[in-house]
């Protein structure tokens, strides 16, 4: 410590004795201390237009990121093999960095006021990654790989038999849709699931990572995050689907009652019992989601006007493109644009000879920028079919909204896109089939509509349950509710709850059955598919009423109405530029989703299997 004047000489008074002759020394001036420099000011926190130029710019660079990653997973999704599969993850990899580290960084924004869209932007941002990574670079690395293996042990699976006959996914379903032989069933079903034990382990994993990777963004979990995508909370939107599931239980109820007596007396009650679960094999599906392939054991009134759509196709000639092309103008007659030359340079339309190719039907936007595509092993029958109006369905909807940023360009919500497509199908009606000149005509009575109605509910209602309970098992097991070593239990007491069947054969944890379903490995959340079959009667009825239609709602067809089309445009345009309750009123002029219309469409079966269901015991 440096000692001033002062000091010294008060030191030197201490030390001598008092005089009062002796003169007090001079005393010096007391050096001024230097001024304390003042600490800079904060920097400025971020500004509202900081936020709008890092939404402007995670837009711009998720274009690009997303186009890289949608070309790969096109080349590997037509073309499997192990380079392919690497390529494919690499991709994967740097928009799961990219996405992670944008959500993390748009954090520092929350609590600003912003304007509406940099808001929205930002929220979707949130909840855009299906499966976030981790920070750490090996976690992320190892997702992208797991991702990439579980959907190519599910593309490249096959089953082979004690003599060594193979067959893959097609085959054995072709089995399943065709084959009433039980013992043949049977194989068939438990074949396709020996693909998926090996998946187990690393779906674990999987879990694991991923939970990791949304509670570093502020989720408790992946099913929680799935689930906040809703413009709702996750608790609120779980309870929404039980209301709108309720809404729609006892037509299903009734539906399993009639088709679970009828399989009693085609395979015996020693097989199905007449008041219990129904064998999950027995059911034309490979999965039990949809029925339709049993409806010759289920046919209310044989013969009455049936309506061979398949047999029609076939008769006059179709080819895959040309189903496709008829499907082209459905949309064309509601005044939309034609798909564009590249769609039909660039769709694979058939199932190559030459090489491993993941046949389930997609829709694509490869450069998010209207390179429009669908992948599908086109067979020409009446399910296909139906299935091509389905996948144009997303198309037309990347069509419509592929001018906005990239971040608006998905549905409103989930079950929008997967709802459209299937709107026009409900147009694809005995009377739109004779104006496309595939049927002759089709004499009106009412067996030939119970029928009809039987075809569609097989499909449509039978696949409500299923359509629900598979994000159910998910969000049990992202939660932890369900552990790694309860898997197939939990499987198989939700599709038993839900859906009213059970495994044909005692099922352990040996197994993975939920890995022999396409959107379990693949991880595409699911209930946006129970949503569609919801909001497709929904869409429908108030396209029908903008088309001017009177009559029963299960007649209505909307093809050729610009009216209609007018409105659809509308809402596809908006793509996810507005919470979903918005993109709903603009067609049906409410903001609550709702079951009604679809009971409506159902009324008359509802009422012929009530009758026929009559002193049968129900429920399970």
């Amino acid at each position: 410590m440096r000692r001033t004047a002062l000091s010294i000489g008060l030191v030197l008074l201490v030390g001598c004795k008092s005089s009062a002759e002796q003169a007090p020394p001079p005393v010096a001036p007391v050096a001024k201390a230097p001024e304390a420099k003042k600490p800079p000011p904060p920097p400025p926190g971020p500004t509202a237009a900081d936020a709008k130029a890092f939404a402007d710019r995670v837009n711009a660079d998720l274009k690009q990121l997303l186009s890289d990653w949608e070309r790969a997973e096109w080349i590997k999704s037509t073309y499997i093999t192990h380079d392919t599969e690497v390529m494919a993850a690499g991709f994967h990899e740097k928009v799961l960095a990219y996405t992670s580290q944008a959500i993390k960084e748009a954090t520092k924004f929350d609590g600003l006021a912003l304007d509406p869209d940099t808001a929205r932007t930002i929220a979707l941002l949130k909840v855009s990654e299906s499966m976030p990574a981790p920070n750490d670079a090996a976690k992320r690395k190892r997702l992208a790989e797991i991702s990439a293996q579980l959907e190519s042990i599910y593309g490249k699976g096959k089953y082979c038999d004690s003599k060594g006959a193979c067959k893959d996914l097609g085959e054995l379903s072709k089995v399943m849709a065709e084959s009433h032989d039980y013992s043949k069933l049977l194989d068939a079903w438990k074949g396709w699931r020996t693909i998926s034990p090996e998946m187990r382990p690393m779906y674990s994993e999987f879990v694991s990572i991923a939970n990791e990777g949304a509670k570093e963004i502020g989720f408790e979990n992946l099913g929680e995050l799935w689930r906040a995508s809703y413009d709702m909370t996750p608790a609120e939107f779980e309870a929404e689907t039980d209301r709108l599931w309720g809404q729609v239980k006892p037509l299903y109820d009734q539906l399993h009652c009639y088709v679970r007596g009828k399989l009693a007396a085609r395979y015996g009650k020693d097989k199905v019992d007449p008041k219990g679960l129904i064998p999950a094999h027995l059911l034309g599906n490979m999965w039990a989601q949809e029925w339709a392939n049993i409806y010759p054991l289920v046919e209310p009134y044989k013969g009455a006007a049936d309506i061979d759509v398949t047999k029609a196709l076939n008769k006059k000639g179709f080819t895959p493109v040309k189903m496709v092309k008829m499907a082209e103008g459905f949309f064309t007659s509601l005044g939309m644009h034609p798909l564009p030359d590249t769609f039909w340079e660039r769709s694979m339309f058939t199932q190559p000879k030459d090489r491993e190719v993941v046949c389930h039907a997609s829709a694509w936007d490869v450069s998010y920028d209207n390179d429009l595509r669908i992948k599908m092993c086109i067979k020409v029958d009446e399910e296909d079919l139906i299935t091509i109006h389905h996948e144009l369905g997303h198309d037309y909807y990347y069509m419509y909204y592929h001018t906005l940023p990239v971040l608006y360009q998905q549905g409103a919500h989930d079950g929008f896109h997967e709802g459209i497509g299937d709107t026009l199908a409900l147009s694809v009606t005995p009377g739109y089939l004779q104006k496309a000149g595939i049927l002759g005509p089709v004499k009106k009575n009412e067996k030939a509509l119970i029928n009809l109605q039987m075809k569609e509910a097989l499909d449509k209602i039978a696949f409500l349950p299923f359509g629900k309970l598979i994000d159910q098992w998910r969000w049990d097991v992202f939660s932890g509710k369900v552990p790694a070593d309860k898997y197939n239990e939990a499987w198989w007491a939700l599709r038993e709850k839900y859906q009213g069947i059970k495994a044909p054969v005692a099922r352990t944890e040996a197994d993975f059955d939920p890995g022999a379903k396409y959107h379990i490995p693949s991880n595409v959340p699911y209930t946006r598919y129970f949503l569609a079959r919801i909001l497709q009667f929904q869409f429908h009825k108030a396209l029908c009423e903008v088309a001017g239609h009177t009559g029963p709602l299960h007649e209505c067809s909307i093809y050729g109405s610009k009216a209609a089309g007018d409105k659809m445009k509308a809402m596809l345009a908006m793509g996810a530029s507005k919470p979903w309750p918005e993109a709903l009123k603009a067609v049906t002029g409410t903001e609550q989703m709702d079951a009604s219309a679809l009971v409506e469409y159902f009324q008359p079966l509802m009422g012929w299997l009530e009758e026929q269901n009559k002193g049968q015991q129900c429920g399970w």
